[in-house]
């Protein structure tokens, strides 16, 4: 039994059959893809931001676990009483009882003005507060 095929025709749209099917299914294929890309998009932008956060944290860390080190050490310094002796004399010019103390200016530096009045050697004011101020007051207002 022989079947003979009898002349194919075309479609009476004149498109071939074939070809319609697979353009239907390239379009949802390429919508499905463009669904997941979009909805892997937004997950995906979290998690490098995420990593990059991450990244920075750990640098904050590091750089704080570097700063209680340095803390920590000058901690140790300050508990040696030789460095405190040390720190005294260069930071507060403090001397030893029996030593002489001297202050070296430089060229560009100047001298106290001549009107400075040194801590011990002011008066003893026998009367009250209220009256130096008035008195004050009388002579800013004269000059």
């Amino acid at each position: 039994m022989t079947l003979e095929h009898g002349p194919t025709r075309p479609p009476e749209d004149g498109s071939p059959r074939g070809r319609s099917n697979l353009t239907g299914r390239a379009a949802v294929l390429a919508v499905v893809f463009c669904l997941l890309a979009i909805s892997l998009a937004y997950p995906l932008r979290e998690y490098l931001a995420q990593r990059g956060d991450i990244g920075d944290y750990r640098t904050r860390v590091a750089a704080q676990e570097k700063r209680v080190a340095d803390l920590r050490a000058q901690q140790k310094r300050w508990r040696d009483p030789v460095y405190v002796k040390r720190q005294a004399r260069e930071r507060l010019h403090f001397v030893m009882p029996g030593e002489t103390s001297y202050v070296v200016l430089e060229p560009d530096e100047a001298p106290a003005p001549a009107g400075v009045i040194r801590a011990d050697a002011r008066p003893v004011s026998k009367s009250p507060w209220f009256t130096d101020l008035w008195r004050s007051v009388e002579v800013a207002g004269k000059e």
